[in-house]
């Protein structure tokens, strides 16, 4: 069995992969920054994303496209903590915070979330692998080159698929060292984050290379901008199509979680690839 266990409840993915819903309560998210900065509005996406599959809702208060700024503490807890309260308030849903703050994270627990997201694999805020332990909460360990605002330029590797490989190793081992069960883990190679878009072809063809000690692999590549050469176009709602067709060629190579703004769609591609792979 295949399980992934978060706060409240173990995801068993065994046969069937889950679905990530991603929901920004940012202005300048790159796809869809200031669609959902009202926290009503922001619920109401939630819970229709969960209507239509998603297993996790994931918020984030600062956006982590390239170039970005940091935000202040203050303002992603303005931002995320009433979005929480009013979907843990409506569903049962599982809810992920998205971010690299021990104290966001904290917070964010305290009003209903069950697993961190944080894409510097817990190294950006001194406090978060003891916010990680101390909580029981499901954490995601991601690869990045640097922080969103450097990460783009110019990214180099020897070997991209190894090199992602050996950092979610030590980081992983660094968290099972810091006291947090490795039940508890998934592994992010991070599509996008300090790569380019060669690099995030070999990732996507190796997703069963970063399965570290058999922990599930997360895939986050939904509108991002590599998917532009396929699509032909810069509109990010264009790069819809090959989204979907990266969620069944990862599943069929070993990825578990996919982190998606669309999904029914996705779900419907993971299904059928699951189907087709285990009768399932």
């Amino acid at each position: 069995m295949l399980a992934w266990q978060t706060r409240r409840r173990a995801l068993d993915l065994s046969w069937h992969g889950a679905i990530m819903g991603i929901l920004n309560v940012t202005p300048d998210s790159f796809s869809d920054g200031g669609s959902f900065i009202d926290p009503d509005r922001a619920c109401m996406h939630a819970l229709a994303m969960a209507d239509e599959g998603a297993d996790i809702i994931d918020v984030g208060g600062e956006s982590t496209r390239p170039g970005a700024e940091p935000v202040p503490e203050a303002y992603e807890l303005a931002r995320v903590l009433p979005v929480i309260e009013r979907i843990r308030g409506a569903s049962d849903v599982l809810i992920s915070i998205d971010t690299c703050k021990a104290r966001v994270a904290e917070a964010a627990l305290a009003a209903g979330a069950d697993i961190i997201n944080d894409v510097t694999a817990l190294t950006g805020d001194p406090a978060m692998p003891r916010v990680a332990r101390d909580s029981g909460a499901g954490v995601v360990l991601m690869h990045m080159r640097g922080t969103p605002r450097t990460m783009q330029i110019d990214p180099r590797y020897g070997d991209v698929v190894a090199e992602v490989r050996i950092f979610l190793r030590q980081q992983f081992d660094a968290a099972v060292a810091s006291g947090i069960d490795p039940a508890r883990m998934a592994m992010d190679p991070g599509i996008g984050f300090g790569k380019m878009p060669e690099h995030n072809h070999l990732l996507l063809g190796h997703c069963d290379a970063f399965s570290i000690d058999g922990r599930p692999v997360l895939i986050g590549a939904s509108r991002k901008s590599f998917l532009a050469g396929p699509a032909g176009s810069e509109n990010p709602a264009d790069r819809f199509w090959p989204g979907v067709a990266l969620t069944s060629l990862c599943r069929e190579r070993g990825a578990r979680i996919f982190r998606v703004h669309e999904p029914r769609p996705h779900r419907e591609a993971l299904r059928m690839t699951e189907a087709i792979l285990y009768g399932v």
